[in-house]
């Protein structure tokens, strides 16, 4: 056995995350990539190996941290991201750096170039983040609306069929919550399946932060409510049913509506021509995001396959009441004290239910969504992280590898 290989390394460990989920602007995988990186580097004693898609091939080496990008084409109709095919490549990459766990966030190539290189090298632990319900938001969904139901479901079953497929050959495996991911994981034979939420930056949100010059610039009064969404104006997100269920409310409510992001569905959305509807783009400051929400009387969202909601939080913690959907890890997010939860895809019900809320006890209800959103820190991410999973997938892995080694080292204690 080489004196490179991983299980020879009683000292600090190298962590890999593998992920084609990267996007430059944003993002939930990047957001959580560079708090663990963070967390890595000011917490550990451990390094850190990012491979991630890119304009072009690159290795960075920064002390402890290692980027590797992989040069990869955009994906179509959403130019923020990018195709990392480039299997090769990528083993290439991990040859290269050896590291004792490797992490994937995604679902289709990258995942076998992990369990590829984990045949050459026995003892790399190989731990799955399960990001997205891809057999439903990929699947199911858009296959309901083109070819029926009969299709739709068949394409799902055949989608979890390889999620369990895919998933029982990893050590370990987190979902972001347990409606998200977590029963559906398990229900497939899964073993070893965690609850890991994600971490949001709560300090960053909150109700000081309203602004009553945005809100003149809207034409909005007081006891004229501010309906915000913030997310990609895709069919995935589903923000055309928060329009028409907006488009639904009586006139006299004098609302408005106001979609912060980008995507396919923003040329159709201003095409209706609703003085009411504003979109001022992707809002690349967390403190200008902040401001809107804070600015704003309701948060609307009509995804139904949210894996952990991270944006559902930041409303929250900025006060505001979630009207969204009883789907998804929506069921863990939106408890009836803080928002309203109705049917997938029915306007009309997520019209009603802004009434209801609009109509309810705001001032304890944002004060309730405050408290809620407070429990979802980052360190609490990363003490499950460090302290359970990746102990627990190291130890599996040890026992499980031909020539043995020491016991995983105890990471919650670093």
């Amino acid at each position: 056995m080489s004196r490179d290989d991983p299980s020879t390394r009683d000292g600090p460990r190298l962590f890999c995350d593998l992920t084609q989920s990267w996007s430059e602007v944003g993002g939930g995988v990047r957001t959580y990539l560079l708090h663990k990186r963070r967390h890595i580097l000011d917490s550990t004693p451990h390094r850190h190996l990012m491979i991630i898609p890119g304009a072009e091939d690159s290795v960075v080496e920064e002390g402890r941290s290692v980027t590797v990008t992989i040069r990869s084409p955009r994906v179509p109709g959403s130019p923020n991201y990018r195709l990392l095919l480039r299997n090769g490549a990528v083993r290439r990459a991990l040859d290269q750096f050896r590291p004792d766990l490797i992490e994937c966030q995604d679902a289709y190539n990258l995942p076998w170039s992990a369990i590829r290189h984990r045949r050459r090298f026995a003892a790399t632990a190989l731990v799955a983040a399960y990001m997205t319900d891809f057999p439903t938001v990929y699947g199911e969904r858009p296959l309901s609306r083109l070819a029926g139901r009969t299709l739709a479901g068949f394409a799902a079953r055949l989608g979890y069929a390889y999620a369990g497929a895919l998933y029982r050959r990893f050590d370990a495996v987190f979902a972001l919550s347990e409606n998200g991911g977590a029963t559906k994981l398990r229900s497939l034979g899964v073993p070893n399946v965690d609850v890991v939420p994600l971490g949001v930056e709560v300090g960053e949100f909150g109700p000081t932060k309203r602004s009553a010059s945005l809100r003149r610039k809207l034409g909005l009064a007081d006891g004229q409510p501010l309906i915000v969404y913030a997310g990609r104006l895709d069919g995935e997100k589903k923000p055309d049913v928060v329009v028409e269920a907006f488009r639904k409310l009586p006139p006299a409510l004098g609302a408005r509506l106001a979609l912060l992001g980008e995507g396919p569905l923003k040329a159709e959305i201003a095409e209706l021509g609703d003085p009411r509807i504003v979109m001022p783009g992707y809002v690349r400051s967390r403190s200008e995001l902040a401001t809107w929400l804070a600015s704003a009387e309701i948060y609307a969202s009509g995804m139904a396959d949210e894996t952990f909601g991270i944006s559902i939080i930041e409303a929250q913690a900025s006060g505001l009441p979630v009207v969204g959907v009883k789907a998804g890890a929506m069921i863990d997010r939106v408890p009836a004290s803080v928002g309203r939860l109705g049917p997938v895809g029915d306007a009309d019900a997520m019209a009603a239910n802004i009434l209801s809320v609009w109509s309810g006890d705001r001032a304890a209800i944002a004060a309730e969504a405050r408290d809620h959103a407070l429990q979802f820190g980052w360190e609490r991410s990363m003490e499950a992280l460090f302290g359970r999973v990746y102990p627990a997938a190291l130890a599996l892995r040890t026992a499980s590898a031909p020539e043995g080694g020491a016991v995983a080292a105890n990471l919650a204690s670093a």
